[in-house]
């Protein structure tokens, strides 16, 4: 991990972390103003995410620690624990929410106090977590981290939850109360959601499933756009932890100097190695002496080289591309 992406990500953790805290002082200031139940619900959510930040802190820090003895490809890996942890408070959030409307709605207990301080502080939450949500999201594409994306949609539900509190306070000030517990309870349907997008992508990081196939082309085309490669076979690529690691066989003449063969290999790797998302690269050079070749179909967009049809795996995960992801 470069020391850029180390504090870029150790930033977006502290950030997260005093806006969740000034949020939660805020709240409790206006819930005890006020009276407002549907603001002190909005407390209490922002002093779990004061918590739970706290923990997204220290494991962000962890991973992005540099490499040492006993973890020589660096601490990464730890990344999509924390983005399971946070689908854990995701997932007990929304049945919190989910339960406390149910209930309301079964007893007729909805009490809601309508005031400016409630509807200015609900509105503020909303806008500075839409502000979090943007901000953690294009860091965690940039810089290829799962944790951090997964504090958008984190984010995300905040907005929804403000917005359901929002509509509660809004609708007790026109004579329909019963408008905050349904609104809650249909924002917890999608809070669920989010927390199994979570869970989704990173036991695909955890069990080493393979990339987006985009990536997977653009791997392969890096190794078959150098002149003296002819094909390649045997492709490999698969996550460990939010990182790609490739492995693959080149194809080039048999009677080509062990200088000029390793300088191949070594411009390949570099090719391969300056796509963000891969972290490691392994490079075996097979002469065509050896007869290790295997004859395919030369692709239409790169007619200089053949495409192993084994390359594809068969059941590949098809684990939504970060940067494609809203």
């Amino acid at each position: 991990m470069s020391n850029a992406r180390r504090h870029v990500v150790r930033r977006v953790g502290i950030a997260i972390l005093i806006a969740n805290v000034l949020l939660a002082a805020i709240k409790i200031a206006v819930w005890w103003l006020s009276g407002s139940l549907a603001v002190g619900s909005e407390a209490v959510n922002s002093v779990a995410d004061s918590l739970y930040s706290v923990v997204i802190v220290g494991g962000l820090y962890l991973t992005t620690r540099p490499p040492d003895f006993e973890h020589p490809h660096g601490h990464e890996r730890i990344e999509p624990f924390i983005s399971l942890f946070i689908a854990v408070g995701i997932f007990i959030a929304a049945g919190g929410v989910l339960w406390n409307a149910v209930q309301t709605i079964q007893t007729g207990s909805v009490v809601v106090f309508a005031n400016g301080l409630a509807i200015g502080v609900l509105v503020v939450s909303a806008l500075v977590k839409y502000g979090l949500y943007r901000y953690c999201r294009r860091i965690g594409e940039e810089r290829q981290s799962p944790a951090v994306t997964a504090a958008a949609l984190d984010n995300r539900n905040d907005i929804l939850t403000a917005a359901a509190a929002l509509i509660g306070v809004v609708g007790a000030a026109v004579g329909f109360p019963l408008l905050d517990p349904i609104a809650a309870g249909t924002v917890s349907i999608g809070i669920f959601y989010t927390g199994y997008e979570i869970v989704k992508d990173n036991v695909s990081y955890l069990v080493g499933a393979a990339p987006p196939e985009p990536l997977r082309r653009k791997i392969l085309q890096c190794a078959l756009s150098h002149p003296q490669v002819e094909g390649a076979h045997d492709v490999v690529a698969h996550y460990v932890g939010p990182e790609v690691d490739v492995s693959l066989h080149i194809e080039v003449e048999g009677d080509l100097t062990l200088s000029e063969a390793h300088e191949i290999e070594s411009a390949i790797v570099g090719d391969i190695m300056d796509i963000p998302a891969i972290d490691d690269v392994f490079v075996h050079v097979d002469p065509k002496s050896l007869g290790e070749w295997k004859s395919t179909d030369k692709p239409a967009d790169l007619q200089h080289v053949t495409v192993d049809s084994q390359w594809q795996p068969e059941s590949p995960s098809e684990a939504d591309d970060p940067s494609q992801r809203e």
